[in-house]
């Protein structure tokens, strides 16, 4: 929906949305959205919008692509905890 399109009430629009977002756009193009909380919380929404977050999750992608990785048995050996059972 275009932004200059959107002319009421926010609430109306938030009560619209289900499991796909409201994508509102501007001249075309993404511009802002209203996605819908039940399957999300919080934090998860927060973290997935977050610059520095992103950025995190890329470049610890790039990294298990280009160097591997280790195992969850090994990582719990270095950090001293004991196995699960």
């Amino acid at each position: 929906m275009d932004i200059r399109d959107a002319l009421a009430p926010l609430s109306e629009y938030a009560m619209r949305v289900t499991e796909e977002p409201l994508v509102l756009t501007k001249n075309g193009k993404p511009w802002a959205a209203i996605i819908s909380l039940k399957k999300n919380d919080w934090e998860t929404v927060s973290l997935s919008a977050n610059p520095d977050c992103i950025n995190l999750l890329q470049e610890s992608r790039k990294s298990l692509r280009e160097e591997g990785g280790i195992s969850t048995a090994e990582m719990r050996k270095r950090l001293g905890l004991k196995k699960k059972r």
